[in-house]
């Protein structure tokens, strides 16, 4: 199984499992780590951390492993996924 860690920062983890969810995952478990699962792929959220920019300044960190039994679904989850967490500033 082909793997790839990712890294989303400032997105709440709690729409992070729902972005799996809209792609077709399925909850298996409700705590760390936060494990979806298709018919085709699998994803983890494996932690969340606090990262300071600086002093007042500080946002989350995810931390998410994407797992695919190939890499054109492996490439395929991703890429909707990060369309999933696209955030357009003004």
């Amino acid at each position: 199984m082909l793997q790839q860690e990712l890294e989303f920062r400032g997105i709440n983890r709690k729409h992070l499992g729902m972005y799996f969810e809209e792609l077709g995952g399925k909850p298996i478990t409700d705590e760390f780590p936060f494990i979806y699962k298709s018919k085709n792929w699998a994803a983890e959220i494996l932690r969340e951390e606090e990262l300071s920019i600086t002093s007042t300044f500080k946002v989350n960190t995810v931390h998410i492993r994407f797992s695919a039994k190939d890499d054109l679904t492996l490439k395929e989850l991703i890429k909707n996924y990060r369309v999933k967490t696209r955030r357009i500033g003004g």
